[in-house]
Parts: structure tokens; sequence; C-alpha cells
């Protein structure tokens, strides 16, 4: 689950800017890889446990989550009542932190795992690269920014891209479950990604930093999908490996990984970690390569550059037009 980009002194503490020297931007660029890195393993883990240990992917993911959040939630509790002390908060704030939670963790990332249940993890990949772009989109439809020939150059190049990768084919009828689902993770994605940047005004003061939100918003959304997924595909039973997997997943790559990912934001600037990020497209095709056996021809490894290069330029071209124009 990806977390706020915003940089942060502390968790909990207040929103400033911090001196850095090489030293310490060189290991947070490297902190940063690694969060990267765990977070593209998780691909790999979630095919095997659906592939090879017959998971199911609806309460899969709600236990991977639940697990997390149950990691979180102290943590944010604790936050959240100190915050709660300066500025109490209210019904409507909690109402959007639960719609974002139920959005981003039950939504997408539900539909996410039913995707990699039937498509290969790096075409799931590519998918959900689009994201930035979908997100950029709903600004500019708003009006909240205006459209720069960097973003349009960026969606033009994801779009080519996807192109390349998946040039013209038939799709078997299920296959094109795994793409609608991919299709409803990624407007869900930018869904909670837009009211998440609004959650961000109210994070500070009152939610006490990103652990509040991360923690409060995972719980609601984690306990929907896990009911969700116990009703439609029954109690999961997961063996050794499964439990291994999904404590794995939940306390690794996504508690101890999301931590670390906050701490790196209080060097790395929002471009440096849009670049980093933006790396996980490749690292996720080279993983399913190695170790899922999934094949990629020529075309299709330079659609993937193409469409992680053209995601990354989404993203930074507001910020580096807005450091131009200084």
């Amino acid at each position: 689950m990806m977390p706020h980009r915003v940089r942060w002194r502390a968790l909990t503490g207040p929103l400033i800017a911090e001196p850095r020297t090489g030293r310490q931007h060189a290991l947070a660029v490297l902190q940063a890889l690694l969060v990267t890195f765990l977070w593209s393993t998780s691909w790999i883990l979630i095919k095997i446990g659906l592939d090879d240990l017959a998971l199911e992917p609806l309460s899969f993911a709600g236990l991977r989550y639940a697990l997390a959040a149950a990691i979180l939630l102290p943590f944010g509790i604790r936050a959240m009542r100190t915050a709660h002390g300066i500025s109490p908060i209210d019904p409507w704030l909690l109402t959007r932190v639960a719609i974002y939670g139920l959005l981003f963790v039950a939504v997408a990332q539900g539909a996410q795992f039913a995707a990699l249940a039937v498509l290969p993890a790096t075409a799931v990949s590519l998918v959900l690269a689009s994201i930035p772009m979908w997100v950029a989109l709903v600004a500019l439809g708003e009006g909240a920014e205006r459209p720069s020939v960097g973003q349009a150059a960026g969606i033009g190049l994801l779009t080519l891209g996807a192109f390349l990768y998946f040039g013209p084919f038939e799709v078997e009828a299920r296959a094109l479950i795994g793409f609608v689902a991919a299709g409803v993770c990624v407007a869900a994605a930018a869904a909670s990604a837009h009211l998440g940047r609004r959650l961000a005004r109210d994070v500070i003061g009152r939610l006490g930093g990103p652990i509040g939100l991360t923690a409060s918003s995972m719980a609601i959304g984690a306990v929907a999908l896990l009911v969700v997924g116990v009703a439609l595909e029954g109690v999961p039973q997961p063996d050794l490996s499964g439990w291994m997997i999904i404590g794995w997943l939940a306390v690794v790559n996504t508690a101890f990984a999301f931590t670390l990912w906050n701490h790196t934001l209080r060097t790395l600037t929002a471009v440096e970690s849009s670049v980093v990020n933006n790396t996980m497209t490749i690292q996720i095709a080279v993983l399913a390569i190695v170790f899922l056996s999934e094949q990629l021809g020529p075309l299709q490894v330079v659609g993937l550059m193409f469409a992680a290069g053209g995601a990354a330029v989404v993203q930074l071209a507001p910020v580096l037009g807005n450091r131009l124009a200084r």
C-alpha cells in the first residue's frame, strides 16, 4: 500500500523540510529502493499464494491487510489521540477516512488480487502503471491543475508502451475477467488517490500524521474486504506456507515498508521518490521472469520501458514545471 508522498520529521511529527548530507541522501535512496523491491516481491508472493497454494484472492488480500492494520493500529491510535487533544476529529472526517479505506484497500487491493489470480503479474503491473495518468486526468477535469506538454507527452508514451506490450490480441473470457478487475483496481486507486490528496490537508493536525490515516483507513478497508471474501469464498484456511506468505506480506512488505518509506521522505524530494517508485514496473517484470517463468518478447520489454517512463513523466511534469516557473 503506497503511503502519501509528504516529507515528515517523524510519523507523528510536524511537516518540515530537513537538511541533508550527501551520505544521508545516498542512504535514503538505497532505503527507498529497498522498499520498492519489497513491494515488487509482493506481486511474486501473491502469485505463488494464488497459483501454487490455491488461496482465494479476496480473503487472501483481506488477511494480509487486516494483519498489517493490527500492527499499525496501536501507533495510529496513539497518534490520533494526541492530535485529538489539539483538534477534535469530526464525523465528516471519519466518513471520508472510511470511504478512502474502502476504495483503496477493499476495492483496489481486492481487485488487484483478483486480477493476479487470472493474469500474469507483468500484465497487471502494466495496467496499474496507468494510475498516475488517470489521477492527472481527474485533476485536469476538475480544473485543479493545468494540462502541460509534459503530461500529454507522458500519457502518449504510456499509451504507446501499452500498445507495444499487448499489441493486437484476442482476450479469452477468463482473461477478460482479469482485465476488468485490473480496470476496477485502477479506477478505485485513482479515486482514492484524489481523495487522499484532500485528506492530506487534515492529516497533520487532526489525524496525527500519515500513520493515523493509514492505520485507520487500512483497518476499515481490510475488515470490509475480509467480510466480503468470507461471504463469497468461504472461511480461509491457509496452510503453514500460506500463513508464512501472509505474515511476510503484512509485517515486512506492508507495515515495515510503509514505515521505512515515510522515513525516506524526510530526505528525498517528491521528484526523487517518484522516480524510485516508478522503477517497480521494471522490477516486477524481472522478478516475474525469474521466479514465475513469465516470458516477454522484445517489443514487450520496450513497451514496459515506455510505459514506466510515461508514468514517471506524468507524475513529474507538474513538479518540474513548478520549479522552472520559480
